[in-house]
């Protein structure tokens, strides 16, 4: 059975969406758009927490969102590679959920995980529009399917977006739906290790970033994104 949805959005990790394209997330649901996430691994290597806590935490993120389903594909995390397993994994959850746009990990960045995921998931939306590549989901042959676009969202590093949604409206909702990590981020009383995401500067971080991206458009703060592809346009005015 199919399940589609406008927006289907991938993180190498339970918390990459959030931080990198919550707000985009949360405007289009409020735009009546539907909008579903699909986490490649559980995140059981992260040095703070447990596979299990991050199920906790990402269903609290995932209703604050208002997202409507979230999968786990149980790749391993940090070992993960693009290869035949994997890709079909991934082109199963796009025919099934059959999307107008995908959105999916930076084209570069700090943890080798991310760059990497981005990368099977372009992949991967380019093999599911192939009829002869078959796939079954709870035993129902699954149609071939391209996405229209795919889109890497920016994360740690800095990337030069191609364009940036304006979220001045959702940053504060935004940054308390990344708080439902509550293992991962800041908390003084924390007896875990000290990560680059858990200092509690990070959020400034965060917010620096996002003002940087806001700031070409006249927004307070924005989201920025890669394109995998040339856009086209029917009319000038559509840049407006």
């Amino acid at each position: 059975m199919r399940n589609k949805v406008d927006i289907l959005t991938f993180g190498a990790h339970p918390d990459d969406v959030e931080i990198s394209c919550s707000g985009t997330i949360m405007k289009a649901i409020d735009e009546g758009k539907t909008v579903a996430i699909v986490d490649l691994t559980e995140g059981e290597l992260g040095s703070r927490g447990t596979a299990q806590t991050r199920y906790t935490e990402a269903e609290e993120a995932s209703k604050m969102m208002k997202i409507s389903e979230r999968v786990n594909l149980k790749m391993k995390d940090g070992w993960f590679t693009i290869n035949e397993e994997n890709l079909r994994l991934v082109i199963e959850q796009i025919r099934h959920f059959r999307p107008e746009i995908v959105l999916c990990n930076a084209v570069s960045d700090r943890h080798p995980d991310h760059g990497r995921g981005g990368d099977l998931v372009t992949q991967a939306c380019f093999l599911s529009g192939l009829l002869k590549i078959e796939t079954e989901k709870d035993g129902e042959k699954q149609e071939k399917y391209r996405p229209r676009i795919v889109l890497r969202y920016i994360q740690d590093y800095y990337v030069e977006p191609d364009f940036v949604v304006d979220i001045s409206e959702y940053v504060e909702r935004k940054i308390e739906v990344i708080k439902s990590y509550k293992t991962q981020f800041y908390n003084p009383n924390s007896k875990e290790e000290e990560t680059p995401i858990s200092k509690e500067d990070f959020f400034d971080f965060l917010k620096g970033r996002m003002k940087e991206f806001g700031r070409p458009i006249g927004a307070e703060y924005a989201e920025g994104f890669s394109k995998t592809r040339l856009t086209g346009i029917k009319s000038l005015f559509d840049l407006l």
